[in-house]
């Protein structure tokens, strides 16, 4: 079990998780028992109420539950882009934060506030923290886009992928936004580099080739991506803070 689900599961049970080591040599079981939660049974209101409590545990455990800004702030349009090293990582990461970043701040000026990591340098908590603080999630298709339960609910994705991942990849490319649907967020779309070298005569497996290529950059398609997104949050924000609803993250399972 990875650190990171280890963290995850230790937040919601509040319990350590013990896991059983059996050594380097193959184990065989006579008789075994397999539980899975099967989420297709489970109906939409119940399926957004267990993200809102794996969100606001992990929130308290990482102390961030009740912090300044860890809510949806209604002045500050706050953006993320999580970078990933190696396979499906963006291959111009410094023109594309520049992309994001002229953006964001056309459409929110002072106010726009943009960050860049890596998971691959984040510990869980810092991973719980920061994404606790965006609106708009940024991120190549792979496991660090799983983040996006500790958003506030409504919060925005856009995802992107190498090229062959439209063709080739069937219909397991798009869990991360039918996670965003159970987990009340907004999946914003996704954009699909159109470019690149075709895959060698005879290759046995296709995607294999295409899985891991990193991501290229069209400027006109993220400006154009980013202006739709970033503009329907600062309108939604601006919508809430006439209002008079107060930023906090309304959690009510610490």
């Amino acid at each position: 079990m990875s650190g990171w689900l280890m963290s995850l599961v230790e937040a919601a049970t509040g319990a350590p998780v013990a896991v059983e080591e059996f050594g380097p040599a193959p184990v065989c079981f006579e008789e075994a028992v397999v539980s899975r939660r099967n989420l297709a049974g489970m109906s939409t209101e119940r399926l957004l109420e267990a993200f809102d409590f794996i969100r606001c545990k992990a929130r308290a455990k990482c102390g961030v539950a009740d912090a300044p800004g860890a809510g949806n702030e209604a002045t500050n349009l706050r953006v993320t882009i999580l970078f990933r090293t190696g396979g499906r990582s963006f291959k111009d990461e410094a023109g594309v934060e520049r992309v994001f970043r002229k953006e964001c701040t056309r459409v929110a000026g002072p106010s726009c506030m943009l960050t860049v990591a890596r998971s691959d340098n984040l510990t869980f908590c810092d991973q719980v923290r920061l994404l606790s603080r965006t609106d708009v999630f940024i991120s190549a298709h792979g496991a660090q886009v799983t983040n996006q339960l500790f958003m506030d609910r409504n919060s925005s994705v856009m995802e992107f992928y190498p090229m062959g991942w439209r063709q080739r990849a069937a219909g397991g490319q798009f869990v991360y936004r039918w996670m965003a649907s159970r987990a009340g967020m907004r999946h914003e779309g996704s954009w699909w580099d159109p470019a690149g070298d075709p895959c060698p005569d005879g290759n046995p497996d296709i995607f294999s080739c295409y899985k891991n290529r990193r991501i290229g950059m069209d400027e006109a398609a993220f400006t154009e991506f980013a202006a739709k997104v970033f503009t329907a949050n600062k309108e939604r924000k601006s919508v809430k803070a006439r209002r008079g609803q107060e930023a906090g993250t309304n959690c009510k399972y610490n």
